[in-house]
């Protein structure tokens, strides 16, 4: 049991780490928020255009080249340029290993985000969330 109420003791407070090392085990290719924004995006269509994923992300064109880049290199996404008449066209799509990936961090954002949760509840009962 915890004393003092609902507030643990700083000594528990310590012991607390053991979710949120979860997040330091998160892969940082897919956790950067405007990378996780493509992903998420791509991950609900069989591809997207740059122009609309520019639009969705709120990136600007150099940025959203960059972050591209990025996953590209990492394996998770497939660029491909074309032209429709004179006009350039870039179609943006996942891999299977990018859809993996992101399914996979969601899962993990799911599994720490209920840990979270079974803490405060035990917390808030005034029980010590490390033992078990």
């Amino acid at each position: 049991m915890l004393t003092g109420g609902a507030i643990p003791p700083p000594a528990t407070l310590v012991n607390m780490t053991a979710p949120f090392e979860t997040l330091s085990a998160l892969d940082r290719v897919v956790h950067e928020p405007a990378r996780l924004a493509i992903l998420t995006a791509l991950s609900a269509c069989a591809a997207a255009d740059f122009l609309f994923l520019q639009s969705l992300t709120g990136l600007g064109k150099g940025n959203l080249s960059s972050h591209l880049d990025k996953l590209e290199e990492a394996g998770l996404v497939r660029v491909e340029k074309s032209f429709k008449g004179k006009v350039p066209r870039t179609q943006i799509a996942l891999t299977p290993a990018g859809r993996r990936a992101i399914e996979s961090h969601w899962r993990q954002l799911e599994g720490f985000r209920k840990t979270l949760r079974g803490w405060r509840r035990r917390l808030l009962a005034g029980i010590d969330p490390v033992e078990t």
